[in-house]
C-alpha cells in the first residue's frame, strides 16, 4: 500500500490546530491596500478557520 503524499501547496496555506480544524489565512489582503481601513485590514491580520462544509476535503490535503 502506498503512502498517503501531502499536498504541499495545501501544506503551505493551513495549519492544523491542537483540537484539529485547520487555521487560514484570511482573503484580500494581498494589495490594494490603501482604500481599505485600517480596522479592516488589522482584521484581516487576524487567523480564520476553514469552514465545516470544506473541512473534510481539506483534511484529505493534509493527511500528516
Amino acid at each position: 500500500m502506498p503512502k498517503a503524499k501531502t499536498n504541499k501547496s495545501a501544506a503551505k496555506r493551513f495549519k492544523k490546530t491542537a483540537s484539529g480544524k485547520l487555521a487560514r489565512r484570511k482573503a484580500l489582503k494581498g494589495h490594494l491596500l490603501t482604500s481599505k481601513t485600517r480596522k479592516r485590514k488589522r482584521a484581516l491580520r487576524r487567523k480564520g478557520m476553514v469552514d465545516e462544509a470544506d473541512l473534510k476535503r481539506m483534511k484529505r490535503l493534509l493527511p500528516g
